[in-house]
């Protein structure tokens, strides 16, 4: 919120061209996929929201990938001719993105590289979170949850799965990075990690699959890099009879997950306030439409970053972080099949006995 405000102090109302006149500024924001329901049901609507409310004569253009690189350098090289002034782009492949950088440089169009890191040093400016700490705050939810768990019977300790997310993703690297530095010096035995690509559940799941016979009655917990690969290691682990699923991770607080949570099945997300970061990057975009250079509180690979910081939340939170932080109401979680659950926690819609 102190980035947003920060960004905002410029006082934005609209948009302006180098005659004085209104209008005469686009911005193009591109999506990496629609699988991860955060993308179009808080990103695109906060960040054409804000954009519009800041500059309410520019043109706005919007594309999703579909977790197709090259669907995603085709849409960028369309948004450049149709005159695209700046460029927001997260990217489906971060390596491969390099290419769309270079033609937004060709173009003299300045990139915002949103929510994955790329690395070139032609990329302006880098708005997400803090990917290593959150990895760091799922390895340590997975730790606290495992302090409990005796050693086996033949002196092993714990052991855990760890489902990364996509290796073409910079955040998934940096989460891995995150999540060993919490578990590389513990006392729990890692059996086994997995990149999962395209950050997909169903691959997930079918690894996680594989591991369970591989390593058949070993596996207490799982590190799952996001909620999506969370589900399909929690499907694959039901699926197994296993009742009740050990500790599971997560990231990104979607309402399924946080049902899970709940209802006892996984552990934690981890709360990134995704229509913030939007709306910094809007507010961003704007700015540098306008010709301005806002100082970015931090540097990352000599790219000037604004990183928002995560919120870890287990069922403990939910009501606090979840409900007051209005990220989904009572109704939303507590459907019939949670009823119950929500009821053990405390959980009643306003104005309910």
């Amino acid at each position: 919120m102190v980035l947003a405000a920060t960004l905002a102090g410029g006082g934005l109302v609209g948009c302006a061209s180098g005659d004085g006149t209104t209008g005469e500024g686009t911005i193009a924001l591109l999506l990496p996929e629609a699988k991860t329901a955060r993308y179009e049901s808080s990103d695109r609507p906060t960040f054409e929201e804000v954009a519009a409310l800041r500059c309410p004569t520019c043109q706005l253009l919007y594309a999703n990938a579909d977790q197709d690189a090259a669907t995603q350098q085709e849409q960028a090289e369309a948004m450049i001719a149709r005159g695209a002034d700046v460029l927001v782009l997260d990217a489906v492949d971060t390596v491969a993105a390099t290419s769309i950088v270079a033609d937004a440089e060709r173009h003299h169009v300045p990139v915002i590289a949103y929510d994955r890191y790329i690395d070139d040093p032609a990329v302006d400016y880098y708005v997400s979170f803090d990917s290593a700490l959150i990895g760091y705050q799922q390895g340590e939810a997975l730790l606290a949850a495992l302090a409990g768990s005796p050693r086996r019977t033949d002196g092993r300790p714990p052991g855990v799965l760890l489902v990364h997310g996509s290796p073409t993703d910079p955040n998934a690297d940096a989460l891995k990075r995150g999540v060993h530095r919490a578990l590389d010096d513990a006392d729990v035995q890692i059996l086994a990690e997995y990149d999962t690509p395209d950050w997909s559940p169903d691959k997930a799941q079918d690894w996680v699959t594989g591991q369970l016979t591989q390593f058949a009655g070993r596996v207490d917990g799982v590190y799952a890099a996001n909620d999506g690969t969370a589900g399909g290691a929690i499907a694959a682990m039901k699926a197994a009879g296993m009742d009740p699923v050990p500790p599971v991770t997560g990231q990104d607080a979607e309402l399924s997950a946080v049902q899970r949570i709940v209802a006892g099945d996984q552990l934690m997300t981890v709360a990134k306030a995704t229509d913030q970061q939007a709306r910094t990057a809007a507010e961003l975009s704007v700015r540098v439409l306008r010709g301005e250079d806002p100082v970015a509180p931090a540097t990352i690979g000599g790219i000037k970053s604004f990183l928002l910081a995560p919120t870890t939340i287990e069922a403990a939170d939910v009501e606090r972080v979840v409900v007051q932080g209005r990220i989904y109401p009572v109704d939303e979680i507590c459907t019939p099949p949670y009823a119950d659950a929500c009821e053990a926690l405390g959980l009643t819609s306003p104005g309910a006995p």
